[in-house]
């Protein structure tokens, strides 16, 4: 039981470490979501909704933690 305790402690801190990360994914699985539900979109067009928003959130997150590394690494703060 040990060890399911840790994987769940584990996933949960990588979903805790970048909470404006998690909340962007979590918008973008909920924009594709109304989306489909409200009949606006078939599904694969949610899909593509939903993978192309990802791939934004992802790129802005790195985009951003590479200027504030880049900052930090300048001696900024």
């Amino acid at each position: 039981m040990n060890i399911v305790k840790e994987v769940f402690l584990e996933l949960f801190s990588m979903f805790v470490a970048d909470a404006r990360l998690t909340t962007a994914i979590f918008a973008t699985v909920a924009v594709a979501a109304l989306l489909i539900d409200a009949a606006v979109l078939p599904p694969l067009a949610g899909g593509i909704v939903l993978l192309l928003g990802s791939i934004a959130v992802v790129f802005i997150s790195v985009r951003q933690e590479g200027r504030r590394q880049r900052h930090l690494a300048c001696g900024h703060q």
